[in-house]
């Protein structure tokens, strides 16, 4: 019986786990490249680290500097965003195959055969610690064939893998107290922001070696699944137990979670819903206002996350001098990345990047909110009204487009507030104009890629949608970093946004993104009127 449950879910997973698991050792090996391309000597190794050592910000968004190695240095470049697609991966497999399952009606018919209730909860463990274990060995073997040392890879695999296997934990536990697979994601995401923060906090507040080159994490750093994975400073201490620590909470967790289903009814929770209102304000008498409604609070979370990136473009200004002073090759990378003119420019391309990948999450999980309605069978009673299906799928794509808008507003607002405190000039305004509007266009195109995923292909809407902005963003962001063609930058609709360089507006593909959103929100709203609804799984 586990047999045939684990068979079921591979034929399920299959293409997003090969997406998840390739995109991470893709990104691995790419990293090396990356090293090895703009940090070749040790003494730009050296500078960088000194740098970040000099300031708590970059150690918020890099990994813990344990020596200027190449392996030492790849790791404190790109372990934390490795054990992120780990995380990521297990956390919605988690909830994927329990409390999404348990909405759609699939355990209630599996509790009713010889599996009960425990044996799918088992296969779903089992299931997502071979994916983790199968992206650690991948990944190992990927940084084994740059050359890099077999003890050092093979661990910065396991600490990948092993954050993994804690967030399966987590996202598990998750599925257990909320009452929505919704809620459960939402948590579980949360959880990961979280504990990334503390890891970066327990390393900004850390001490530093003699040579700083070293870093000795505060204690935030061990409450974090992340401060774990760097805590086994693969390629310089290789320290082994931080894994095991990472799998004994894992697996601890996945037990307690079987323990909590088995003490709860059949689609409880524990955290039991917020009541609703008996009467509907008359703001809910349209289905817009209903998508507003479902909505509202992820926009919160998006819009915050794209306030931050926004202070952040504008006041990071005088340390990225100072690193730039003691290490050109710093400034080559931005500039590299951003395709802009001066530094100052760049450095507010590159965050506005990270921006519109964060508007491009919203804009994905706003859409993609219709095909849970539809798949968990509350989309049917509003269209059962004089609701059309056109109309229904608009509301969404007008939300989502009205979101992406917020997030980049309350960026391009906190980017002049940071402008104020810093005392930058009329030249960084123009430029955090223009990319906070190129990058909206950008996030939108995603908006319609989801709608369009959504029309033709209901069953695999969040997968594929997901995997498709997952890769944008490794091309768009990573390519140029990653010494990636600049072709395959191009595919990406983050890589081709307009920008300002040597004061001057570069359109680039602007008009292809502008053409790309308005054929893509047509076509989807065109199928739309024929399409049946999908409402199974």
């Amino acid at each position: 019986m586990i047999g045939a449950l684990l068979r079921q879910r591979l034929r399920r997973d299959w293409l997003q786990l090969l997406l998840w698991i390739l995109g991470t050792a893709l990104m691995a090996y790419a990293g090396y490249s990356g090293v090895t391309q703009s940090y070749g000597t040790l003494e730009d190794r050296q500078n960088i680290l000194a740098a970040a050592l000099a300031n708590p910000v970059i150690l918020m968004f890099r990994g813990l500097p344990s020596g200027a190695s190449e392996g030492a240095f790849l790791a404190f470049e790109v372990l934390p965003w490795l054990a992120i697609l780990a995380a990521l991966m297990s956390l919605f497999l988690a909830v994927r195959h329990t409390r999404a399952d348990e909405e759609a009606g699939r355990s209630e018919l599996l509790s009713a055969t010889p599996a009960a209730r425990t044996l799918p909860t088992v296969a779903t463990i089992i299931h997502g610690i071979l994916a983790d274990v199968v992206l650690a060995v991948l990944t190992a073997l990927a940084l084994m064939s740059t050359g890099l040392d077999a003890a050092g890879s093979a661990l910065t695999g396991a600490a990948a893998g092993a954050t993994g296997i804690a967030f399966l934990g987590i996202g598990l536990i998750a599925a257990q107290l909320m009452r929505t697979s919704r809620g459960a994601n939402s948590l579980t995401v949360w959880v990961l922001v979280a504990t990334f923060l503390l890891r970066g906090i327990g390393n900004a507040a850390g001490t530093p070696s003699d040579d700083l080159t070293h870093i000795t994490s505060a204690w935030p750093a061990w409450i974090s699944p992340f401060g774990w994975a760097e805590q086994t400073r693969p390629y310089d201490a290789n320290n082994g137990w931080p894994v095991a620590l990472a799998l004994v909470v894992g697996i601890g967790l996945a037990v307690v979670a079987a323990l909590l289903q088995s003490a709860r009814d059949m689609g409880a929770s524990f955290i039991a819903p917020r009541m609703g209102r008996v009467h509907a304000r008359p703001a809910l008498s349209s289905t817009h206002a209903l998508v507003w409604r479902l909505s509202g609070g992820s926009l919160i979370g998006w819009a915050v996350g794209g306030a931050l990136t926004g202070i952040l473009a504008t006041t990071l200004g005088g340390v990225i001098d100072q690193v730039s002073t003691e290490n050109p090759a710093v400034a080559d990378i931005l500039t590299k990345i951003a395709q802009s003119g001066t530094l100052d420019e760049a450095m507010v391309t590159v965050f506005f990047t990270m921006l519109g990948i964060v508007a491009g999450c919203c804009a994905v999980q706003t859409v993609a909110r219709a095909r849970q309605e539809e798949s968990h069978g509350t989309a049917e009673p509003v269209l059962s009204t004089p609701t059309r299906r056109v109309v229904w799928l608009a509301d969404y794509l007008i939300v989502a487009t009205c979101a992406v808008l917020i997030v980049i507003a309350a960026a391009v607002v906190f980017a002049f507030v940071g402008m104020a405190s810093s005392g930058g000039g009329a030249d960084i305004a123009r430029t955090v104009l223009v990319d906070g509007a190129g990058q909206a266009v950008a996030a939108s195109v995603f908006t319609v890629i989801t709608a369009l995923v959504f029309v033709l292909a209901p069953r695999a809407t969040i997968g594929l949608a997901w995997a498709l902005l997952l890769i944008a963003t490794m091309l768009g962001m990573f390519g140029p970093l990653f010494g990636f063609p600049d072709w395959t930058t191009s595919i990406s609709p983050f890589g081709v946004t307009p920008v300002v360089s040597q004061g001057e507006v570069d359109v680039r593909g602007l008009w292809w993104l502008l053409l790309a959103v308005a054929v893509g929100a047509a076509a989807s709203l065109t199928f739309m009127r024929r399409r049946e609804l999908a409402t199974n799984g």
